[in-house]
């Protein structure tokens, strides 16, 4: 799959209207019961990008973006205003904010995620596309100086330490991240006198596994 390592531009995905998608199979027996399950282990989000442009300028910058894009066939990068950190809205990502695992002395390799609990159930999310200078990186809660104990790939979420963590230290992390997508449409279709009207067109963006 193609991938452009560019962001759209996150003044205009501000305001718009999307979030998690699941896929759920459900099947209702002949006593009423149901039988539930799903196909996806990860959720995949959805966006509309047309409810962020409040411009003709917007409208501009939307479309060379989607030609340099050419349509859906090349994914991108999308920031989630509602859900781009590690750690709360309020707060600033901290090293300690998401587990990673735990040293075994042997791997040097973890793949940043992020947690989500609810009911004492938990979720873990494999975070692909982290915001490069924003990634903090800690070893049982001492923080490490990234390029001299640890690397990060940007374009994988996976974190490369020059020694491989001990057996038994928690490995966590803090940072923002932004989510693969790609344009759910081939084409965009503006009215110049309906947008400023105040009607938008409907740019539809759906996340890509990578």
């Amino acid at each position: 799959m193609s991938f452009h390592e560019v962001r759209f531009p996150a003044n205009l995905s501000f305001g718009s209207v999307g979030g998690p998608e699941r896929r759920t199979e459900i099947v209702t027996l002949a006593n009423g019961f149901e039988e539930r399950n799903s196909p996806w282990a990860h959720a995949r989000r959805r966006y509309d990008a047309g409810l962020g442009l409040r411009s003709l300028d917007d409208v501009e910058v939307l479309i060379a973006f989607f030609e340099a894009r050419q349509g859906q066939l090349h994914g991108f990068r999308w920031k989630d205003w509602a859900d781009y950190r590690s750690c709360p809205a309020s707060r600033q990502p901290a090293p300690g904010d998401q587990p990673l695992g735990t040293g075994d002395g042997a791997t040097a390799v973890f793949q940043l995620a992020k947690t989500y609990a609810s009911g004492g159930v938990r979720y873990v999310r494999p975070i692909a596309k982290p915001v490069a200078g924003t990634v903090q990186v800690a070893l049982a809660g001492d923080p490490l100086r990234e390029g001299v104990e640890w690397q990060l790939d940007p374009a994988t979420g996976r974190i490369t330490f020059a020694r491989a963590p001990d057996r038994g230290v928690p490995v966590t992390a803090g940072f923002e991240f932004d989510v693969p997508v790609r344009f759910d449409t081939d084409r965009i279709l503006v009215s110049v006198a309906s947008f400023q009207a105040g009607d938008v067109p409907q740019v539809p963006v759906v996340e890509v596994r990578v």
